[in-house]
């Protein structure tokens, strides 16, 4: 284990642009349980309910969705934990390319990363966007101007229906995030895979085309992937506490 830090750490220096790739397991270290674990999503709700056309049809379904928001979802007080800090601290040191996640959770952006340099495949739980005209929300702000936890709020620019601005089965990924993923996954010279099992696609997709355009491939998750055939180095071990060490070494 501490040759494999050592080895990832001297990687690491030796970089000039590092793309990491974050999954469920980096949030679960903050609190927020992954889908289908004990106290995920869907061992509380039923998932027919996040497909798109059930809530563009279902004005039911939009009310469980509004339920689930007021109840904080999935990230109540959720707080980045030491990989998110560790990136971002890579980014200081002028080492980051992009962050390319799987998580909806914005903690990459609370633990200081560029927003921009964040490519959400799967978008963030903290906005609303009206389906008509675009428009974006704060859920926090919308959630405090509620009149009620029966009402579910419309767009008040053109009472548009506001959905989360999350990916719902049946939904294509955002066209741009997609777009500047793919771009920084071709050009980076080390991809790091945090927390992931990869097996999610079109997102799954990133760290072959890395390792396609000559990258060195790290993955840091708890078991085996299903890329762990594409990767330099593999740690199992738990995301925090791996880097944590790492950076010490690069600071070194």
């Amino acid at each position: 284990m501490e040759d494999k830090i050592k080895e990832v750490a001297a990687m690491i220096a030796r970089a000039k642009k590092i793309v990491f790739f974050t999954g469920a397991g980096v949030s679960t270290e903050s609190g927020i349980p992954d889908f289908r674990s004990p106290g995920g999503l869907w061992t509380r709700f039923d998932p027919d309910d996040f497909t798109i056309d059930k809530f563009l049809q279902s004005a039911e379904t939009r009310r469980k969705m509004w339920k689930i928001l007021l109840e904080g979802g999935l990230l109540a007080d959720a707080q980045p934990n030491a990989a998110h800090y560790a990136i971002a601290e890579l980014e200081k040191m002028g080492k980051l390319s992009s962050v390319i996640t799987q998580n909806v959770d914005n903690l990459h952006q609370k633990a200081g990363n560029t927003p921009t340099l964040v490519h959400e495949l799967h978008g963030n739980m903290q906005w609303l966007v009206c389906l008509d005209c675009g428009e974006r929300y704060s859920v926090e702000i919308m959630i405090r101007k509620s009149q009620s936890d029966d009402h579910v709020p419309a767009c008040r620019r053109c009472g548009g229906i506001l959905k989360p601005d999350v990916i719902f089965f049946g939904e294509a990924l955002p066209e741009k995030a997609l777009r500047q993923a793919t771009y920084s996954a071709q050009e980076c010279d080390l991809f790091i895979i945090i927390g992931s099992s990869l097996v999610v696609y079109p997102a799954a997709y990133m760290p072959q085309y890395a390792k396609r355009a000559r990258a060195a491939v790290v993955i840091i998750n708890i078991g085996p992937t299903e890329q762990d055939e594409l990767a330099d180095v593999i740690i199992d071990h738990s995301a925090g506490e791996i880097m944590t060490k790492i950076m010490e070494r690069v600071r070194a």
